[in-house]
């Protein structure tokens, strides 16, 4: 599990979850990180389906809808995981 949080370490190197009053420990270290990766795994997802976009079938027998099905849950996930953050950042203070 820690591998996990130390190639997240990597990937965002300025990234430091912020101390959650009442929460002591590393519930509020993964509970932070896990907002983090979050966010990295909605961008993944935009970018994918920005992709099946690019590659997808334009014609009228094709899927059009799954590249914005995607790109939908992709920013979804971004903004679900900003206002999150954006919230306990001002519990936090």
């Amino acid at each position: 599990m820690m591998e996990l949080y130390t190639l997240a370490a990597d990937l965002i190197p300025k990234a430091t979850p912020t101390q959650i009053p009442g929460l002591d420990g590393p519930v509020s270290k993964i509970f932070g990180w896990a907002l983090w990766l979050l966010i990295l795994s909605g961008v993944g997802g935009t970018g994918y389906g920005i992709y099946k976009l690019a590659v997808s079938d334009k014609s009228r027998n094709g899927g059009g809808s799954e590249p914005f099905k995607w790109m939908g849950g992709g920013v979804a996930a971004i903004v679900l995981a900003g206002s999150l953050i954006a919230i306990l950042n001002g519990i936090a203070g």
